[in-house]
């Protein structure tokens, strides 16, 4: 049986996360699955989980994101959340990359019906 015990995101991880979200006043942010997530109209458009960075996007960009290294986002095994991914490690470690992905994320997010 494999260890369903979720690890705390990395302190580096989440201060990168507050700084991003910090500089964008569109975004509120909560706690999803006890870790920090930001939502944009009642959705989440992005977040962490244990040592990942999750976005949510349109399927087109979200093939193109597993096309570079990402992984469809499970936060329980078997259980994927449909229309996100993870950002993968060389992404979150560059800042152009990691704006420019979580920016087609606020824009899908955008395209939905406020909750």
């Amino acid at each position: 049986m494999a260890d369903s015990t979720w690890k705390k995101s990395p302190p580096e991880l989440v201060a990168a996360f507050a700084s991003y979200v910090q500089g964008r006043p569109e975004l509120t942010t909560r706690q999803m699955f006890g870790y920090p997530a930001a939502f944009l109209g009642g959705h989440l458009a992005t977040s962490l989980h244990q040592d990942r960075w999750i976005v949510r996007l349109a399927e087109a960009d979200a093939a193109a994101l597993r096309d570079l290294g990402g992984r469809d986002f499970e936060p329980m095994p078997g259980r994927p959340m449909r229309g996100y991914v993870s950002l993968p490690a060389s992404i979150v470690a560059d800042p152009a990359a990691l704006d420019a992905w979580v920016a087609r994320a606020i824009t899908h997010v955008r395209t939905l019906a406020p909750k």
